[in-house]
């Protein structure tokens, strides 16, 4: 397996090759994503993809929990590797996959009894409510997939693997769009048929990293790496369930606006499902610069390179910045071309337009809150990004509710510019709190 050690070596070539492979790997995963809603919206309509947005608003709220939870367990592997303990590491990652599997069973009973009422308190409109059921059911059924594979890949970044997931997802995302087209266009089923092609292609991303966990003997758990730890236990979910308060508590945040948004019919929510669908890929630069980020800090904090960190979050700040203009350039420019490619109608597509040119101008603020959010996780300081998460659902929630009624649609869009900005100010100043009081390595 090819892994990065982010202790040693140029620092700037060893974040830049990770960023790039692990940057194909999410633009493929968002690939597949984006090809759910397109084929979506020209084989079902506008309502489908309006009822898809509106689960994934909800269903952000469980994956995203699932997300930082898995990422939280990441920190403490990523800093055992940093260690060169590998005894601790698989003793984390066995723990790691007994207490996913737990939250795996505990998110699948609450997303299946939860999704029909959260529809109807984000007053999601009565034509929707159905497709949105049948999406939603299969993706919660299948959630254990899911769980499981944002645990391993989250693990092969925190090891420095950044091309077994690009492999995974290549794979998978063929995989995803041949079972779109058989299940929409040959077997003739409803909204239902692409859910159930996103469960088997991540299935099939789940199978590929166990594999390549399975054949690495550093990274190989045996029976007695199972055995209960309630420290190491206690260390992981300290780290895990802050990173998914953080999501689910930013996913209020975006609920609230999803409800306010649906009060005003179905052509804002297609509007607003699409735009989210374009900022999940074009905010994709910022992500992957986290991912890099949090293996890069997390290693160094575990070895005690600190004067390391410095550097490197330096060099990840400018390429925050450099990789905001081109995506931003696309959104602003082409914002009219983007919202037609899935919109049909015309009201809608001018409101997705206006909130897309909207976004590329607050986009660079979306890239270096991932890369200061991401360095203090990485060095175990989980509170501080909850924290951010708190500070990013108010400040979006108040601008919504007084924004909606006197500028409308555009609001959410401004909504999202004003969040980012508030997160990251707290986690820079945070990040530099924390190194300034961290002792220094002997060795550096």
């Amino acid at each position: 397996m090819r892994q990065t050690d982010f202790t040693k070596g140029p620092i700037a070539k060893s974040l830049l090759s990770f960023f790039f492979s692990m940057l194909c790997a999410n633009i493929l995963q968002q690939f597949y994503s984006f090809a759910d809603m397109v084929i979506i919206g020209k084989g079902l309509g506008d309502i489908a993809v309006a009822a898809v947005g509106n689960f994934t608003t909800f269903a952000f709220f469980v994956t995203g929990f699932i997300m930082g939870v898995t990422n939280g367990f990441s920190v403490v592997i990523s800093q055992a590797y940093g260690e060169k303990d590998f005894v601790a590491l698989r003793k984390a990652l066995a723990s790691s996959a007994k207490l996913s599997a737990l939250s795996a069973l505990l998110f699948t009973g609450i997303g299946l009894c939860c999704l029909n009422p959260i529809l109807r308190i984000m007053k999601t409109d009565r034509m929707l409510v159905s497709d949105s059921l049948s999406y939603g059911y299969v993706i919660f059924g299948g959630l254990a997939i899911t769980v499981f594979y944002n645990l391993l890949s989250a693990v092969l970044r925190a090891v420095g693997d950044s091309i077994t997931p690009l492999l995974a997802i290549a794979v998978s995302s063929c995989v995803n769009i041949v079972l779109d087209f058989l299940f929409l266009f040959l077997l003739d089923t409803d909204v239902a048929g692409p859910a159930w092609a996103t469960i088997i292609a991540q299935f099939v991303s789940v199978a590929i990293c166990a594999g390549r966990l399975i054949g690495n003997g550093e990274l190989r758990v045996k029976k007695s790496d199972f055995a209960s730890d309630r420290k190491l236990e206690t260390e992981l979910l300290r780290n895990g369930v802050p990173m998914a308060l953080m999501n689910s508590v930013t996913s209020v945040g975006c609920i609230f606006v999803q409800s306010c948004i649906n009060g005003y019919g179905v052509v804002y929510t297609s509007a607003y499902s699409v735009c989210n669908k374009y900022l999940n890929f074009f905010m994709l630069p910022g992500i992957t610069l986290g991912f890099a980020v949090s293996a890069f800090s997390g290693q160094n904090f575990g070895a005690g390179e600190f004067k390391r960190i410095r550097v490197g979050m330096g060099a990840a700040g400018i390429m925050a910045v450099l990789a905001a203009i081109l995506p931003g350039g696309v959104l602003f420019f082409f914002a009219d071309s983007l919202a037609g490619l899935m919109l049909t109608g015309q009201e809608a597509i001018e409101c997705a337009s206006a909130f897309l040119q909207v976004l590329a101008l607050f986009l660079v603020l979306l890239n270096l809150l991932f890369v200061f959010r991401s360095c203090v996780q990485g060095m175990g300081k989980p509170l501080i990004p909850m924290c951010s998460g708190i500070v990013e659902m108010t400040i979006r929630i108040a601008v919504i509710f007084f924004g909606l009624p006197g500028i409308g649609f555009m609001a959410a869009a401004f909504a999202e510019g004003a969040a980012w900005l508030g997160a990251l100010s707290l986690n820079f100043f945070s990040y530099l709190f924390i190194l300034r009081h961290v002792k220094p390595h002997t060795g550096t």
